[in-house]
C-alpha cells in the first residue's frame, strides 16, 4: 500500500509524507536484518559442521542452541550475556530454570531449549556407562557424575548400584538437602541394594561450594554406610565428592 501511494505521488509530482518514507525505510531495514541474520546463522552452522565444537567459542555454541528457540532475532548479544552471567556454556545449561527465566529476552522457549540440551548430554553420558563395568569406565563415570551434580545449588546424595561384574544396574538420587547438608540413612541404602540385587555400590554427592574436599561429616557418614553394607556382604567401592573445581575420591585419599 505504501509503495502504490508513493508511485502515485511521484507521477503527480508531489513528495510523499514523512510517515510514508519512514514506513518504507522500516520495511527495508527489516528485510536487511532478516537477510543478515540468515546469512550469519548459515555461516556459523557451516563453521560448526566443518570444525566441530572446538572451532567455536562458548558464546557461538550458545547461539547455535538458541537459533531453534528464537528463530528471527539476533541472539548473539543474548548468548554473550548468558556466558558472562553464568560463566561458561556448561554453567548456562545447568543453571536452575528459575534463574534462567530471570534473564531478559530468553523466555520460556529459550529456557526449555537449554534444558533439552542438558537432558540430552546427561542421557548420552549415562548411556555410555550402562551395561559396562563401572570400574573400567571410571573417567566416563566421573564425567557423568560431574555433569549431573557438580553445578546443583543444593546437596544431592546419589548411589550407583552394581552387580557381581561391577556393571551399573541402577543410578538413583537417594536424598536432596540444603546448600551444605543432605540427610543420609545407611539402612535405606543397604535395603535398596538388596532390592536391586546389587553386590557393590559407589556413593556420590556434591558440594555446591565448589570445593570437593570431604568434610568430617562426610567421612563419618561413609563409615556408617560401609559398616552397614559390609554386614550384608555389599562392597562400597568408593565415595566420590564432586564440585565445580573437581572431584575427590575417598579411596584415593585413603579414607575408605
Amino acid at each position: 500500500m505504501a509503495s502504490k501511494s508513493l508511485r502515485a505521488r511521484q507521477k503527480a509530482g508531489t513528495n510523499p509524507p514523512t510517515s510514508d518514507v519512514s514506513s518504507l525505510a522500516d520495511v527495508a531495514r527489516d528485510f536487511t536484518s532478516v537477510d543478515h541474520q540468515s546469512g550469519h546463522r548459515e555461516r556459523l552452522r557451516e563453521r560448526f559442521v566443518e570444525g566441530g565444537a572446538d572451532a567455536i567459542p562458548d558464546y557461538e555454541m550458545m547461539e547455535l542452541v538458541l537459533f531453534a528457540a528464537i528463530p528471527r532475532r539476533d541472539v548473539k548479544p543474548l548468548a554473550k550475556q548468558l556466558i558472562a552471567q553464568f560463566g561458561s556454556f556448561a554453567d548456562v545449561i545447568a543453571a536452575p530454570r528459575a534463574r534462567l527465566l530471570e534473564v531478559s529476552g530468553l523466555g520460556e522457549a529459550g529456557v526449555t531449549q537449554l534444558k533439552i540440551i542438558e537432558a540430552a548430554a546427561l542421557r548420552l553420558s549415562k548411556t555410555r556407562l550402562l551395561n559396562k563395568p563401572a570400574l573400567s569406565s571410571w573417567a566416563g563415570l566421573i564425567d557423568y557424575c560431574t555433569a549431573a551434580m557438580a553445578r546443583s545449588p543444593h546437596e544431592e546424595f546419589r548411589v550407583l548400584f552394581l552387580d557381581r561384574k561391577n556393571v551399573l544396574i541402577a543410578d538413583e538420587v537417594q536424598a536432596r538437602g540444603t546448600i551444605d547438608h543432605t540427610p543420609v540413612y545407611p539402612r535405606e541404602i543397604v535395603r535398596r541394594a538388596l532390592e536391586l540385587g546389587a553386590t557393590a555400590i559407589i556413593l556420590v554427592h556434591n558440594h555446591p561450594s565448589g570445593d570437593p574436599t570431604p568434610s568430617r561429616a562426610d567421612i563419618e557418614m561413609t563409615r556408617e554406610v560401609s559398616a552397614a553394607a559390609k554386614a550384608l556382604k555389599i562392597t562400597v567401592h568408593d565415595h566420590l565428592v564432586v564440585g565445580r573445581s573437581g572431584h575427590a575420591s575417598f579411596k584415593s585419599l585413603g579414607l575408605l
